[in-house]
């Protein structure tokens, strides 16, 4: 009789406990079969048109093809980057929904706007580093300046006289700009634009007198920008002529590159981690993909998504200093 009355509880238990494997069971197996399930959209914060959206294009067919499902660019702009970030960080973490975060994104903008919709440590999970462009500080091709040294040498002779164009205020041309005056202590005025293309062709056209730019490659191949020197720790592959700011002889370190990653929203499974970071790292080295990012004049430099998550918190207290350097600040 004693059996009989605690044969139902072992029953349950054991059905429960059935349950309970089958399922610890499925859910490695459906990290491991992804993607199956239907196209996975790449979340680019920006409209079509500019470096973000170019690099996520150049990786959105290639990745589709290796993954088996294809990956869909979807551009959310708006509020420099942070409302299709904000809707990003609220997609269910299964891999189906991935974002090319940017250094201006998730590394400026925490300490540019007093609110932001995510949290730049809390609300993504790092998949894989794609890419950086330096900022190249160019001039017109008619400009009397033909090197770094001539046109410091100008600024110092006329303080504030020299001017420098942006795409707004705390955008990646401004902070660079905002380095430069820092390390050398010359006077120069800042003219924020309404984005870096009204600004390099105001440049061109000898309205501006420089601009530290991530997109002024082509221009300078064209014939119509000259490139003094570049804010990286070493020379750009597709500028090797062009000197970086330490070698011209202006110390203080100046750094100043735009960087785009993959990543997800925080708590993606482990397995589809590794597979987004094997695939992606294993494109960056064909060359077909890598000729087209250096066609800009991006770097890669493929590594593990905790060598990205230590980059991107690294970054992310860099800027706070250059930003509050600056002077700028948003609502």
């Amino acid at each position: 009789m004693p059996s009989h009355r605690h044969t139902p509880v072992s029953r349950r238990t054991a059905l429960a406990c059935a349950l309970l494997a089958s399922l610890a069971a499925a859910l490695p197996a459906q990290a491991a079969d992804y993607p199956t399930e239907r196209p996975i959209r790449l979340v680019v914060p920006w409209a079509p048109g500019g470096a973000t959206d170019a690099i996520a294009r150049v990786l959105a067919v290639p990745l589709g093809q290796a993954l088996g499902q294809s990956v869909v660019v979807d551009n959310r702009p708006g509020a420099g980057g942070n409302i299709g970030t904000g809707q990003f960080v609220r997609e269910k973490p299964d891999g189906y929904t991935l974002v090319m975060a940017t250094s201006s994104t998730n590394a400026v903008n925490p300490h540019l706007y007093s609110k932001l919709p995510f949290d730049p440590a809390k609300d993504f999970t790092p998949v894989a580093f794609v890419a950086s462009v330096p900022n190249v500080l160019v001039v017109r091709a008619a400009s009397p300046y033909k090197t770094l040294a001539e046109l410091l040498a100008a600024a110092r002779a006329q303080p504030g006289k020299l001017s420098y164009g942006s795409a707004g205020n705390g955008s990646s041309q401004h902070l660079a700009g905002s380095m430069l005056v820092r390390a050398t202590q010359v006077q120069m005025t800042h003219v924020p634009y309404k984005g870096s293309g009204p600004a390099a062709s105001d440049l061109m056209a000898g309205h501006l007198d420089m601009m530290l730019d991530t997109g002024s490659l082509p221009h300078v191949q064209g014939g119509t920008l000259r490139a003094l020197a570049v804010a990286s720790r070493k020379r750009m592959a597709a500028l090797p002529e062009v000197p970086t700011f330490e070698e011209a002889g202006v110390t203080g370190g100046i750094q100043a590159s735009a960087w785009y990653g993959v990543m997800a929203p925080a708590g993606l499974p482990k397995e589809i981690i590794l597979r987004l970071n094997r695939e992606i790292n294993k494109l960056l080295q064909q060359p077909a993909v890598a000729r087209h990012l250096q066609e800009f004049g991006a770097e890669t430099n493929p590594g593990t998504p905790e060598q990205f998550q230590a980059f991107a918190a690294s970054e992310v207290a860099r800027y706070q200093a250059i930003v509050k350097e600056s002077g700028a600040k948003l609502e």
